[in-house]
């Protein structure tokens, strides 16, 4: 793990020498630290699939590296069809990610995931458009990506920093932050919420624009009702 500008950013898939049943058993170990519906090991080994597209990964990335592209890419598309999670062969994954469910999770080509990553179904992780280069995002350390949320660009969410359900993050993201919603915005930094929420509650965008609605529909049918009387008492 090599850090750039405080974020910890993860070395290549495979690199550094580390033998591969060693890493195979984080990927378990993980797997039981994260999923309290994990009873077995035969039971993780032959049901999860955010294992089987990691370890699918871990493949096609070797292939990647050594620039055989079109074989890369295969084997991704084989592991997307089996488990229903589509990563890039070029993209960069530290230690101990895990993938919850995982149907629909996208991982983009230039994407780079730190250690003990959790990601949850419906995830993307990609980019904006045409652009070349680095255009997927950098995930730091110890992040979590609730269901549905989408990180498109090329920017990075800080190590320790939670990702809300559905939301659409477009910019980066500081350290040990809290994000939500659509646009996505920081509700909390460094454990202290920004706007006096309570613990268990998070801001929905929809609901405050409704509000602020409603408060205008109030105010229109008052001055409605005050041209009708003031119409009533000239016409008198």
């Amino acid at each position: 793990m090599s850090k750039t500008k405080g974020l910890s950013v993860p070395r290549e898939s495979g690199n550094g020498g580390e033998h591969m049943f060693s890493r195979m058993k984080s990927d378990i170990a993980a797997v039981f630290d994260n999923d309290p519906a994990a009873r077995s090991l035969f039971e993780v080994l032959f049901t999860y699939s955010g294992l089987h597209a990691i370890w699918g990964h871990r493949i096609s990335h070797f292939f990647f590296k050594r620039r055989w592209f079109t074989i890369a890419r295969i084997v991704s598309q084989i592991c997307r069809f089996f488990t229903g999670i589509e990563i890039h062969p070029g993209a960069k994954i530290g230690r101990r990610l895990f993938i919850d469910h995982g149907m629909g999770v996208v991982i983009g080509e230039t994407c780079e995931i730190g250690d003990d990553v959790v990601l949850y179904q419906g995830v993307t992780l990609g980019g904006t458009g045409k652009e070349k280069g680095k255009r997927h995002p950098t995930i730091g350390s110890n992040v979590v990506i609730s269901s549905g949320a989408k990180v498109l660009g090329s920017f990075t969410v800080g190590d320790n920093s939670k990702i809300g359900a559905n939301a659409i993050v477009m910019q980066e993201v500081p350290p040990n932050s809290t994000v939500v919603g659509f646009k996505a915005r920081v509700v909390k930094r460094d454990g202290i919420s920004l706007n006096r929420l309570d613990h268990d509650k998070l801001p929905d965008p929809l609901i405050d624009i409704f509000q602020q609605m409603e408060k205008q529909i109030v105010e229109l049918r008052c001055q409605v009702e005050e041209l009708r009387g003031q119409k009533n008492k000239d016409d008198k």
